[in-house]
């Protein structure tokens, strides 16, 4: 896949300018809880995901498995509301502090990182 946008964007040009996405034109985006620091999940924007998450306030990412763009809780209704989308050292990778409405896991749990914690050799 190119890292052409699969979407025109009106994502503001300085803000593309400094992004470094994937080769497949993707940026990970870290979801965490606003007020707790709790990491909750783990998605892709691209520069139109991106675009519709500052422009609306709610999640919008990019589906690697369903090819499209999906808007955290439009079907589930576990709403993510933005507080704020930050830009690491690296420019290549987004932290969208939010507050998350019930589980942000697929499988229903509130985060994505609770079920299979591994140990490391100093445990």
């Amino acid at each position: 896949m190119s890292s052409t946008p699969r979407t025109p964007s009106d994502l503001d040009p300085a803000i593309a300018a400094r992004l470094k996405r994937s080769t497949d034109g993707l940026v990970p985006a870290i979801a965490q809880q606003y007020d707790t620091g709790e990491v909750l999940m783990l998605g892709w924007m691209d520069d139109e995901a991106l675009h519709r998450t500052l422009t609306t306030g709610r999640c919008t990412y990019w589906s690697r498995s369903r090819n499209e763009y999906w808007v955290k809780g439009d079907t589930s209704g576990h709403v993510q509301h933005v507080k704020s989308v930050a830009l690491d050292c690296d420019a290549d990778t987004l932290l969208v502090k939010v507050d998350q409405v019930g589980a942000a896991c697929h499988t229903g749990a509130r985060t994505c990182f609770d079920a299979d914690v591994l140990l490391s050799a100093s445990e």
